[in-house]
């Protein structure tokens, strides 16, 4: 399934979202410039390595042990994977970013970033391979969206057969499906430590539960 758009228009215009986008694209035009022995540099130091991370021991609050958390949600190693992550974050993104305010969205998609990252690390510990991309922090943005907009309705592009067809479905069955596949993914494929799907369930539970905390403080503040 892909999504196309959403039935929902923010209050204000999404810079923080425009802006995400557009730097994880000139980041990746950037990688693209890069020789193969740069670019493996660069992946090593600015990429996820779960065996690197929990074999740590300088100080536990060293910029050199926590910076790839961050580094690594802005790279891609393909246009697919860019496009996919890119598209995902225009589709949900802008009303999520409304719903936070523009300076907490930024926070909120770092952190879920590096709680995705985390997950990852935790679900493959003994891995030497560094992983990039923006997916964990998306799927951040999923989960919250799950919480705040479950009515919206999601123009969703699904191939059947030969064929394309376009369906408007609701927003909770669609990031409800997305999520269940990511979960059968991450506990039944062949090979799925080659892929982080545990950032995407962890991005995207860190998500949601964050939408769940804001909503009940708002309730609070009008009691």
């Amino acid at each position: 399934m892909i999504p196309l758009k959403d039935n929902l228009r923010p209050r204000s215009y999404p810079f923080v979202n425009v802006s995400l986008i557009l730097l994880n694209i000139l980041l990746f035009v950037y990688q693209l410039g890069l020789g193969r022995d740069e670019m493996e540099a660069f992946l090593m130091l600015y990429g996820v390595i779960p065996q690197r991370f929990l074999a740590f021991t300088g100080h536990p609050f060293s910029a050199e042990l926590w910076k790839p958390l961050i580094t690594s949600i802005f790279l891609h190693g393909g246009w697919l994977h860019l496009l996919g992550n890119m598209l995902y974050l225009w589709v949900f993104g802008a009303n999520v970013e409304d719903r936070w305010g523009h300076g907490k969205y930024l926070l909120f998609y770092l952190l879920c970033g590096a709680i995705g990252g985390l997950f990852h690390i935790f679900a493959n510990p003994h891995s030497p391979v560094p992983t990039i991309g923006a997916s964990g922090a998306v799927a951040g943005i999923l989960g919250a969206y799950f919480i705040f907009f479950p009515l919206a309705r999601v123009l969703t592009l699904v191939p059947i057969g030969f064929f394309l067809a376009t369906f408007n479905i609701p927003a909770m069955l669609f990031l409800f499906l997305w999520f269940l596949l990511q979960f059968v993914n991450a506990t039944m494929l062949a090979g799925a430590e080659m892929v982080a799907w545990w950032a995407h369930i962890g991005g995207f539970i860190f998500g949601a539960a964050s939408a769940i905390l804001l909503l009940l403080w708002r309730k609070i503040l009008d009691w």
